[in-house]
């Protein structure tokens, strides 16, 4: 910031003696006053002498001249201060001029850099819109790649199917038979849909299973019951047990073979039936007793525990029915649910079978996003902070009878 101006030194008579001042305000200062203009002796000698002594004789005649000349002194007075008036508006105008110019300079160079940056972000502008057009372009190109690719796989299995079930219809007398079997291939394709929709992607499947690799290592081989599209059978392989799956898909077997798993479409109870007595060291069996009848879950319990070996372990794993938004809504999605299984009643039939220890896994919690919110103590004031309390207190019970786990698994050990 530019420092101020000293101020000017008040004017003097001085100031008109010799070289006179170039300051219009100083001549403004001596012709408004009406100041008496000095009279300079510039002479020496004998001359200035004489020039001195008739200064001092016509001193006393002053007034006597100066007064018939008053008039025209006045005129001359008013002249001098009018010519000084339009000096000082021309000094002072190039001055507002320069200040108007530096203003309108300054306006244009605002304008003109405003205008460059205007131009620049219209020139860019096209190139961002063209630049994000054309990666959500190639986003949409690949994943319609994607799709077209499961949709060729699909419509490929489906014609190979449909090539199996001529062949089928072809040999078989009768049409119930025929019907029977595309039937059975409209079912197996639908619950294939409803399990991608509902139960999970491949990956999110697989993860849960790592809960049960700690109940069967070092035991003998694994029964997956119900064994779906194989995540179970992957992780257990991946982890060195030697597990095999059964299921009554001959669409989700044929998935798992694709894959390399060991997988036979089979009946549950008959494979359990089947098995060699205590050849087993685990059988698991995901989302699948939901689907029975109660005597029909009493009945696999008990075959399992003839079928697994000494310290062999049953797993079964359900939707979880002491959450409401779980009994009430999500366990429906699946229209081929029969009823959910409550934890005690399992626990009692595990028990009754005679496995001992038999444990309870909570699994699956509701996101916190999902679940009732809770009051921020720390914003409030001392007295309403028990209240507060109470009501979270509160909440924590109604949110946990609400929400709390999507699932459990019932864990039973077949004493040595």
């Amino acid at each position: 910031m530019p420092s101020p101006e000293p101020p000017r030194p008040e004017p003097s008579i001085e100031d008109f003696v010799g070289e006179p001042t170039r300051d219009l305000s100083a001549w403004r200062w001596l012709w408004e006053g009406n100041r008496s203009f000095p009279v300079v002796n510039r002479r020496t000698g004998f001359a200035g002498w004489a020039e001195r002594l008739l200064k001092r004789l016509a001193r006393p005649f002053r007034p006597a001249v100066t007064l018939p000349q008053h008039d025209l002194w006045v005129r001359q007075q008013t002249f001098n201060l009018i010519v000084l008036e339009n000096l000082e508006f021309l000094q002072r105008a190039p001055s507002d001029f320069i200040r108007d110019l530096r203003q309108v300079r300054d306006d244009l160079v605002r304008d003109v850099q405003n205008n460059h940056r205007r131009i620049t972000y219209l020139e860019a502008f096209p190139r961002e819109v063209l630049t994000d057009f054309n990666q959500h372009t190639d986003a949409l190109y690949a994943l319609m790649d994607q799709r077209l690719d499961r949709y060729r796989r699909q419509s490929q299995h489906y014609w190979s199917r449909l090539g199996s079930l001529l062949a089928m219809v072809s040999e078989t007398e009768g049409e119930p038979v025929s019907r029977a079997a595309l039937e059975e291939v409209w079912k197996d394709q639908g619950y294939l849909e409803l399990e991608d929709r509902f139960r999970g992607t491949r990956e999110e499947i697989s993860n849960r299973a790592e809960a049960y690799l700690g109940f069967l290592e070092g035991k003998g081989a694994v029964l997956d019951l119900g064994c779906g599209r194989g995540e179970m059978l992957t992780v257990l392989g991946e982890h060195g047990l030697s597990a095999r799956g059964v299921d009554q898909s001959e669409e989700m077997v044929a998935h798992c073979k694709s894959l390399g798993l060991t997988a036979d479409r089979a009946d549950l109870f008959g494979t359990l039936e089947e098995a060699r007595e205590g050849s087993l060291g685990g059988v698991l069996s995901v989302h699948v007793i939901e689907h029975l009848e109660p005597t029909d879950l009493d009945r696999l319990v008990r075959l399992a525990w003839r079928a697994l070996e000494p310290n062999g372990t049953l797993i079964l794993e359900t939707p979880n029915p002491l959450s409401l938004v779980v009994a009430a809504r999500n366990f429906w999605l699946d229209p081929t649910h029969r009823r959910p299984v409550h934890p005690a009643t399992l626990m009692l039939l595990f028990e009754q079978a005679g496995f001992d220890p038999v444990e309870r896994l909570d699994l699956r919690p509701f996101e916190a996003g999902d679940r009732l919110p809770e009051i921020d103590l720390a914003d409030l004031s001392d007295e309403m902070k028990p209240v507060a309390d109470h009501i979270n207190r509160l909440r924590d019970q109604l949110d946990e009878l609400l929400y709390g786990f999507q699932d459990y698994a019932m864990v039973g050990t077949k004493p040595q």
